[in-house]
């Protein structure tokens, strides 16, 4: 059998249950990424931490200071926690992931954010408003810079209110990076930016999406009508897309 083959069957198996080493002592592991290679930390409860290489910096350096963050040893693991590396590879869900350390907004945050599908974005607003703190939209940007576990909890995938990308943790190009993996047509969104287009409608159906929604993707240019906020679409008699909630 295949490598890939092999992890693909372990990742269908149940997790065993703890042992009282793996609740009392982390591990780490490395693995590839759209990024290159990356350390993720992961205790009992799923991935605590997780950063590129490159980003990381001296191995022993992220790991020392892993220990005195969080005030628990860690230990090379003996394999990669079933769906760490499907997830990398795109192939498959995220891994269960431990936000246990993060306060209750920043866990309503990276809750919304694990929500946006792949190849579409959503501004900080939204991220906002589906975290049940629609006026926080600075403070989500904060949350999403400390986010502990990126390509997990996808922060790249979101984006300003003025349709910039916007910055990432690991700097603007593996945003792009990223976005492009996952077939972001980032020429048409920085095209809706310049032109103050905010929301896509459809005037066959009456509906008005997010730009990259799968729904807007799919109108014709000849039926596409642009608008700059949700007021003027619903002024116009359209209705929001009821999957990515404008």
């Amino acid at each position: 059998m295949t490598d890939t083959l092999l992890e693909g069957l372990r990742d269908l198996a149940e997790p065993a249950p703890a042992t009282l080493a793996e609740r009392v002592v982390d591990g780490w592991v490395r693995a590839e990424s759209p990024l290159g290679e990356v350390y993720a930390v992961v205790g009992a409860h799923g991935v605590r931490l997780l950063r590129t290489a490159v980003h990381a910096g001296d191995l022993d350096a992220f790991l020392e200071g892993y220990r005195a963050r969080h005030g628990r040893p860690v230990r090379p693991a003996p394999r990669a926690p079933r769906g760490l590396l499907p997830a990398l590879r795109g192939t498959g869900r995220a891994p269960a992931v431990d936000l246990t350390d993060v306060g209750d907004f920043a866990r309503r945050v990276l809750d919304a954010t694990a929500r946006i599908p792949a190849g579409q974005v959503r501004p900080y607003g939204w991220v906002a408003r589906e975290a049940g703190h629609p006026r926080a939209v600075r403070a989500v940007g904060t949350a999403l810079a400390r986010n502990p576990v990126p390509l997990l909890v996808p922060c790249h995938r979101v984006v300003r209110g003025d349709g910039d990308l916007g910055q990432y943790l690991s700097g603007r190009a593996d945003k792009v990076a990223l976005l492009e993996q996952e077939g972001v047509d980032l020429s048409r969104l920085a095209a809706y930016a310049a032109a103050g287009t905010r929301l896509i409608g459809s005037d066959t159906t009456g509906v008005v999406c997010l730009p990259t929604c799968h729904h807007a993707r799919r109108i014709t240019a000849a039926h596409r009508r642009g608008f700059v906020s949700l007021d003027r679409a619903r002024a116009a008699g359209y209705r929001p897309c009821r999957d990515c909630r404008p």
